[in-house]
């Protein structure tokens, strides 16, 4: 008859207890480690390093660009420049709803997509869209030109003096 070393071991019969504590104890560390890096990598990852795009600000020339009672629509730059005597405010031209271009009409702005109407001060008088156009902070630059400042909006109704 052989030696059966299980039987033979006090120390050895409390040994599979003492393996499954220490490798629940290893699985429980493991599991918590690839939570906290993959928590850490998707932080890393998620704001890239380099920003792609025009700049939010930028300069639209001088006052006596913009003759009173204009408005003028800047595709490229998705604003409206509004000169009401010697104020000038930029307004948005992207709609609220889905973020289409929206063109002027007679009785303000049109969204061509889904039907939603502005008006003058880019308050929504119709359609899906759920709130008003943004205006945007308008300053002048030392060199004597309007900047605008697509980063800042401001309250409808803000224009600058000019």
């Amino acid at each position: 008859m052989g030696v059966n070393p299980r039987r033979d071991s006090g120390a050895a019969a409390a040994d599979p207890v003492q393996r499954r504590r220490m490798l629940a104890w290893l699985s429980s560390v493991g599991l918590f480690g690839s939570a906290v890096l993959s928590a850490f990598s998707n932080f890393v990852f998620i704001k890239p390093r380099a920003t792609y795009g025009t700049p939010q600000r930028f300069s639209i020339g001088k006052p006596d660009d913009y003759p009173a009672g204009t408005r003028i629509a800047m595709e490229a730059r998705r604003i409206c420049v509004v000169r009401e005597g010697d104020k000038i405010a930029a307004i948005s031209t992207t709609c609220t709803h889905l973020g289409c271009i929206v063109g002027l009409s007679e009785t303000g702005f049109a969204c061509p997509c889904h039907g939603s109407r502005f008006d003058t001060d880019g308050h929504v008088t119709g359609g899906p869209a759920p709130r008003a156009l943004p205006w945007y902070q308008v300053t002048l630059a030392p060199n004597g030109e309007i900047e605008v400042d697509k980063d800042a909006e401001v309250e409808p109704g803000s224009y600058l003096s000019v």
